[in-house]
């Protein structure tokens, strides 16, 4: 037990800072019990330098796939590359629509209290990728987008950039290892529209030479099937919507659209949101709703910490971690 670790065990006893102990050490009885974790990221947790944390998840075998939103995907580059150059905002509460438009001006679009520099971000990365698209495009060949920056971040290119430490990064990590990743609704992001532009400018001539959510989800399905087959598969859920939506329902579709007799439901379940319990809404749905769809069974742990994604998933990686 580390520093961190101790100070959890003897100051968080209740409400969610109880729960977020409980979930933590479920966590780690999943792990210990030979069971694999499926991370899930929504929000801006990139930006937000998860990483930081979340690297070393990846490196110590604590994280065994990811499922993200393209934006937090392309952001831990952004972040790696352009890092010096982004802009806080520690008034932002109080921007006016004046001063907004003044940040536009300066390409400075911002997150909250953090603004992420276009030139030496975005198009930086633009740079680096629209040419491997073009000629994937060209050869026939076609890519998920996660594998286009795993491509780039192997080749070196970017490295010259780095403003971070490499161990700070997740995607790194994450390449490094291999990890699986799966990225619905990519489109729905910064590269995701510069890939529209080269469709539509003629540069691209296949839409599909960067590959879909379908294919994302057949690809999921199949890794779901080999790693439940050697144990139990977590799924430990940061903030809402697609990215934890899309992965869950691989169980759901194995056994009721496949008609696959021996699927295994999720065995541990977490998700840390901010979103208030109300009628219809995925995010602030109750695990025990997840019964119903056929995602969790009722002896699966299950917990949700209502709080800031930002101060509770370092605190629970830390707690796995024995930091």
């Amino acid at each position: 037990m580390g520093a961190i670790t101790d100070f959890i065990a003897q100051n968080f006893r209740h409400f969610n800072s109880a729960a977020l102990v409980d979930a933590a050490e479920a966590y780690v009885r999943h792990l210990d019990a030979g069971g694999s974790m499926m991370v899930t990221l929504a929000g801006a947790m990139s930006t937000a330098e998860l990483g930081v944390s979340l690297a070393e998840m990846i490196r110590r075998e604590k994280v065994h796939a990811i499922c993200c939103t393209g934006a937090n995907l392309e952001e831990d580059v952004f972040n790696l590359v352009a890092h010096d150059h982004y802009v806080r905002i520690p008034n932002w509460r109080n921007l006016t629509a004046e001063q907004e438009e003044e940040l536009l001006e300066r390409k400075l679009n911002r997150v909250t209290d953090t603004c992420i520099p276009e030139e030496e971000a975005m198009r930086r990365t633009e740079r680096c990728i629209v040419g491997r698209w073009i000629e994937a495009d060209a050869r026939g060949e076609r890519y998920f987008p996660h594998e286009f920056l795993y491509a780039a971040l192997r080749s070196g290119e970017l490295e010259p950039h780095y403003q971070i430490d490499r161990a700070d990064s997740w995607l790194l990590a994450a390449c490094e290892r291999d990890l699986p990743l799966f990225v619905p609704g990519w489109e729905d992001s910064t590269l995701g529209n510069m890939y529209a532009a080269q469709c539509i400018a003629g540069e691209i001539g296949k839409v599909g030479t960067v590959r879909s959510g379908i294919e994302y989800m057949i690809g999921l399905a199949d890794w779901y099937r080999r790693e439940s087959a050697r144990g139990s598969v977590g799924f430990f859920q940061i903030g809402g919507g697609i990215a934890g939506d899309f992965p869950i329902c691989v169980v759901p579709m194995l056994e009721q659209d496949l008609r696959i007799d021996d699927v295994q439901r999720w065995g541990y379940f977490c998700q840390i949101s901010d979103s208030t319990t109300s009628y219809g809404s995925y995010s602030g749905a109750v695990p025990n709703e997840k019964i119903t769809w056929g995602k969790l069974d009722a002896s699966t742990p299950k917990f949700i910490i209502e709080s800031d994604a930002t101060i509770v998933a370092p605190l629970i990686f830390a707690y796995v971690l024995g930091a």
